[in-house]
């Protein structure tokens, strides 16, 4: 079983990561293919999200998941709230019972130096080496759980949501805020660095 990482935040809320070794068949055992994706390797993404989704907590409606006009995936009761990410062979989930939650997993590439100018404020872009490709990939992370926890869209992701800098470290917290509504929505987001995996979540 490729379970890649858990964590237990609280008794209501828990993520895990998975590294999918597995063929279809083996998700589709357990959970749907709610939607039209003809992508094979995008279709196993898919399905380990949600296939994570039942193994955080055994009784979450799979079934019952909708798709808000903003693609955002939601439960219309609000039993659960929950957010899934992917990239490359990773799936990962994060679910709880009383919180707004979003989740974030991506893989280091080069290219997100490439495209910094775009998410990054130009305040955050002083105080960034675009050689610390770990670190970019952190911002981004912060910036699309912010972005997922918001969950309205309409989101610029360079001027609404703002990263303090931070010193790089393995596991950590930073300081964020959402700017939206003329109100000010503050964060401390968590995150984790895999090798060349990174991982960030957003609780509250």
């Amino acid at each position: 079983m490729p379970l890649f990482y858990t964590k237990e935040i609280s008794s209501t809320t828990k993520l895990a990561i998975w590294k999918i070794d597995e063929p279809e068949s083996f998700f589709l055992s357990y959970v749907p293919l709610s939607s039209e994706i003809s992508h094979p390797h995008k279709r196993l993404q898919h399905l380990a999200g949600r296939y994570l989704l039942q193994y955080l907590f055994p009784d979450f409606p799979i079934h019952s998941i909708q798709i808000a006009s903003t693609r955002k995936p939601y439960l219309e009761n609000e039993r659960y709230h929950f957010s899934i990410s992917h990239s490359g062979d990773y799936a990962a989930a994060i679910v709880s019972s009383t919180d707004r939650i979003g989740i974030d997993i991506e893989l280091q590439r080069p290219t997100v130096a490439k495209i910094a100018h775009k998410f990054l404020h130009p305040e955050e872009m002083d105080e960034i080496l675009l050689s610390d490709i770990t670190s970019l990939t952190i911002y981004w992370c912060a910036k699309e759980a912010i972005f997922k926890w918001w969950g309205l869209g309409d989101v610029d992701f360079s001027e609404m949501i703002r990263i303090n800098k931070f010193v790089l470290s393995e596991d950590g917290t930073i300081d964020a805020r959402l700017l939206k509504h003329s109100s000010t929505f503050p964060f401390n987001p968590q995150y984790k660095v895999f090798g060349n995996l990174c991982l960030l979540w957003v609780v509250g």
